[in-house]
């Protein structure tokens, strides 16, 4: 008889409790070192420069790389020399990204109110850095959840930056999605040092208006420490996270191999299931060792699960929907018998994927939305990355005699009740008889 295997999720019962979403456990960023770590990079590439980036990939790296930036030719010769079926799925989900995204640009729009005009329009940045991660795996479809949406905003000039192999090169997978998508620069570069690079610039880089992409603990807490010198989307894209409500009308492998998906990312997120039948948690249970005893990247899958793998009991599907707002996932996975009765209830969330046909790895790679998506409860506050992300809202302000007329007391009276007695005469004087 064969042994039975440990389940790989924590278990919580919150079944018959007043707030089931309390007290959850939460994900570490690693307290005050990675702070402190990503502070002193940032400051030495500032100073640095190419010399400080270089210095630091090869001490974090482990890599020796002389030009940061992967030549035009090479970017463009990896259509030729990544394998043809790989070219052609990255084709085939840049042209649906391409075709999301597209629908996003907002539209200009005229204000008009009783002599008060105001044109409102949008303008995209002029130079725009995506960060693809690399490391634990390669990831072509980063590059085109980054870069597309800046292309599809207007962004004039659009760079790329993402980490060297052992080799000191970059994926031959990335380097054509990057010629897919459109990317003008692409640097190998990762970590702190990259975001440090983009914003700052150095003498082989130009500074950036705008950095997204995902990545981890240290890429995320560098965009954090950098924005407002260069402006970075409000969601934290942090390691991965799924949470997956489940009942009896959808098998348990589906489900345990959903929690999976993102757990195989590696540690630092989370993978959670929420049922409210405790045969459908202990089938999960089941499948979820199953899966991960096959898995090729199995070391990495049991590490986020030992940290943020759980299993959550509760009374109901509302239970399970105030559970998964509390834990404001990226990726929230509705595996029940009616996956759209829930959809109202959903508060905090980085993408909703609905039912047995609409896995999360389809929105991954080719459902269109950006894969960008908040971590680390920025869900509450934030979404994925979109071309707004990329645009400044512009707005023209026209009044005529009769509009100032209209408001411009008003404006006196405020403008004296805070102390500012010369914004009250800017209006005073335009109401004034003309000599």
């Amino acid at each position: 008889m064969a042994p039975v295997l440990a389940p790989l999720l924590t278990r919580l019962d919150r079944r018959g409790a007043a707030d089931p979403s309390a007290d959850l456990p939460r994900p570490a960023l690693g307290g005050d070192e990675p702070v402190e770590a990503v502070r002193a990079i940032l400051a030495d590439v500032a100073t640095g420069g190419d010399a400080a980036v270089r210095a630091q990939t090869q001490r974090l790296d482990g890599v020796v790389i002389d030009d940061l930036r992967v030549p035009p030719a090479e970017v463009t010769a990896a259509l030729d020399t990544v394998d043809p079926a790989v070219r052609a799925a990255l084709a085939r989900a840049a042209d649906e990204i391409t075709a999301y995204h597209a629908g996003q640009v907002p539209p200009a729009r005229r204000h008009d109110r009783d002599g008060v005009v105001i044109d409102e329009y949008y303008v995209p940045v002029a130079r725009a850095g995506c960060y693809v991660p690399g490391g634990r795996a390669r990831y072509p479809s980063t590059v085109l959840m980054t870069v597309i949406p800046a292309r599809a905003a207007g962004v004039d000039e659009v760079v790329l930056c993402t980490p060297p192999g052992p080799d000191g090169a970059v994926p031959v997978e990335t380097l054509a999605a990057a010629a897919i998508a459109g990317a003008d620069e692409v640097y190998r570069i990762g970590g702190a040092q990259a975001v440090g690079a983009l914003a700052h610039g150095t003498e082989s880089i130009r500074p950036v208006d705008v950095i997204v992409g995902p990545g981890n603990v240290y890429v995320s807490q560098a965009k954090r420490q950098v924005t407002g010198l260069v402006g970075v989307p409000a969601a934290f894209a942090g390691p991965s996270e799924v949470v997956v409500i489940g009942d009896d009308t959808v098998p348990a492998e589906l489900c345990a191999t959903d929690i999976v998906v993102q757990a195989e990312h590696g540690p630092g997120g989370l993978a959670w299931l929420i049922t409210w039948s405790e045969a459908v948690a202990d089938a999960v249970d089941a499948a979820t060792v199953g899966i991960v005893a096959g898995a090729e990247r199995r070391a990495d899958i049991e590490a986020t699960l030992a940290d943020g793998g759980y299993t959550v009991l509760v009374d109901g599907p509302e239970a399970a929907m105030a559970v998964a707002n509390a834990i404001a996932p990226e990726h929230l996975q509705l595996m029940t018998a009616d996956p759209a009765a829930l959809v109202p209830l959903v508060r905090n969330a980085g993408a909703v994927f609905c039912g047995r046909w609409s896995p999360a790895s389809l929105g991954d790679y080719t459902a269109g939305p950006s894969h960008v998506l908040p971590t680390f409860g920025s869900a509450r506050y934030a979404g994925a990355l979109s071309v707004l992300d990329f645009l400044k809202q512009i707005h023209v302000v026209t009044v005529d005699e009769a509009g100032l007329a209209r408001l411009g007391p008003v404006v006196e009276t405020l403008a004296t009740a805070e102390g500012l007695p010369v914004h009250a005469a800017s209006i005073a004087a335009r109401r004034r008889p003309t000599p």
